[in-house]
């Protein structure tokens, strides 16, 4: 085959499809190809422009954001049907492999992968597409959320209202978010959300502190589902090599929100257009062509003042936190869309942090700069 995708999520998926629509020959290896998605995804409307409707769960009527004080966001959040998804970018061409990949080993014009079970698979070129790889230590965001019904999940949210972050509350110490997001059906996933921690604050820690949230409100979580989430941060840049990265493999998770769905699905057909126009030149050529499509200099030039926000935001004390989110959330549409979506677009990036700084009091300007 052309391609080797390794690693069936949602980014695996969205670029093993647009291989084939490249006109490539395209497999894609996972240990389970079938096994359901279990993590909750959303995505905002404008990021996503083309997410067809079998692929939404929710479509929230508003969203509220707060850091001491509550506000409307004027842009839409969409929950993500995650079956619904898998289908919107499964393609039949796609030759689907159950198996575990154990090393790569690249040949001078393809590769041969070696499997768990003894078994090879050969390829022009792999794609590394299994999620980014957790440090011992590293920045992580970690939350801890219970699918309520929709009755009781009334009691602290507002009714079919995305609560995208409410410091309100926020502890002294590793201070945490409220995440709130419909999933339809009468369901309602409320998580306790730690933005960023080096380490990660323990998934125990935002249990106690959610079942706090929700034993004030009258609220028995005991025996509902639930939904643990831990996502590295602070991703440097990938290596260039012969085995092209792509996803959370790559650094496309943001460094200051954690998202990374929309940046795979946005980026999967420029990825695979790519390979395509130089993999008869050779497997370096591809992999080199396709490291330029992820990361041209505008991108790394935004990567890396997100890194910095980042930075900047662990630092800060945690009574400054509340503080630093009014700022942000009273900024202009465009200059939170700027911040949190334009990849590739680094004076609007400057701008937007620019003008929080500027806004702020100098209480926090101090801490910032500190």
């Amino acid at each position: 085959m052309d391609v080797l995708v390794i690693g069936g999520g949602p980014a695996g998926r969205a670029l093993a499809a647009a291989c084939v629509r490249a006109r490539l020959s395209t497999a894609l290896l996972d240990p389970e190809p079938d096994k359901p998605w279990p993590n909750t995804y959303a995505v905002w409307r404008d990021e996503v422009p083309d997410l067809p409707a079998e692929a939404i769960a929710a479509r929230p009527r508003g969203t509220l954001a707060a850091g001491r004080s509550r506000r409307w966001l004027d842009r839409e959040y969409l929950i993500v049907d995650n079956a619904g998804l898998r289908r919107w970018l499964s393609d039949d061409r796609v030759q689907e492999v159950a198996g575990s990949s154990t090393r790569v080993v690249n040949r001078p014009h393809d590769c041969v992968v070696h499997l768990r079970d003894g078994g090879t698979l050969t390829a022009g070129i792999a794609v590394d597409a299994r999620g980014a790889r957790a440090e011992g230590g590293g920045t992580e965001q970690t939350a801890f959320g219970v699918v309520l019904p929709a009755s009781q999940a009334v009691r602290i949210v507002p009714a079919d209202t995305a609560v995208f972050m409410d410091w309100r509350g926020a502890a002294a110490v590793d201070p945490s978010f409220l995440y709130a997001v419909p999933l339809g059906n009468g369901r309602v996933l409320v998580e306790e959300t730690s933005l960023a921690a080096r380490p990660g604050v323990a998934l125990s820690v935002l249990s106690a502190r959610l079942g706090h949230r929700l034993s004030a409100a009258g609220i028995d979580a005991h025996g509902l589902p639930s939904e643990r989430v831990r996502i590295p941060l602070d991703l440097p840049l990938p290596r260039r090599g012969r085995i092209v990265p792509f996803g959370a493999a790559a650094a496309l998770v943001h460094p200051a929100t954690g998202y990374s769905i929309a940046a795979s699905l946005a980026l999967a057909p420029r990825v695979a257009d790519a390979v395509g126009e130089y993999l008869r030149t050779g497997p370096q050529a591809a992999a080199r062509a396709a490291h330029a499509a992820l990361w041209p200099a505008r991108a790394v030039a935004v990567h890396a003042m997100r890194r910095y926000a980042l930075h900047s935001l662990r630092r800060l004390p945690p009574r400054r936190v509340p503080d630093f989110f009014d700022q942000f959330f009273a900024l202009p549409p465009h200059s939170q869309r700027a911040f949190t979506s334009a990849r590739e677009d680094p004076a609007a990036v400057a701008a937007a942090m620019a003008r929080l700084f500027a806004a702020a009091p100098w209480r926090l300007r101090a801490a910032l700069v500190r």
